[in-house]
């Protein structure tokens, strides 16, 4: 996997491959549902308010202990 923050352009890349057809990642990654699942470390788990694809668009979500 990579992974990449650029500061100065407040930017982050994540580069990864997986064995799954591209839907299933796709909606991994951009179904809030899906992505609070894995995205937080144990015993932490994501809870997602809004997302937004466009360009410049944000994410905003809080990692939460249950």
């Amino acid at each position: 996997m990579d992974f990449s923050i650029d500061k100065e352009n407040s930017t982050v890349k994540v580069k990864r491959e997986f064995a799954a057809p591209i839907s299933n990642v796709w909606a991994a990654w951009t179904k809030s549902e899906l992505l609070d699942q894995w995205w937080a470390p144990k015993p932490w788990k994501a809870k997602t308010k809004s997302m937004d694809f466009k360009v410049g668009g944000q994410k905003l979500y809080a990692m939460v202990v249950y």
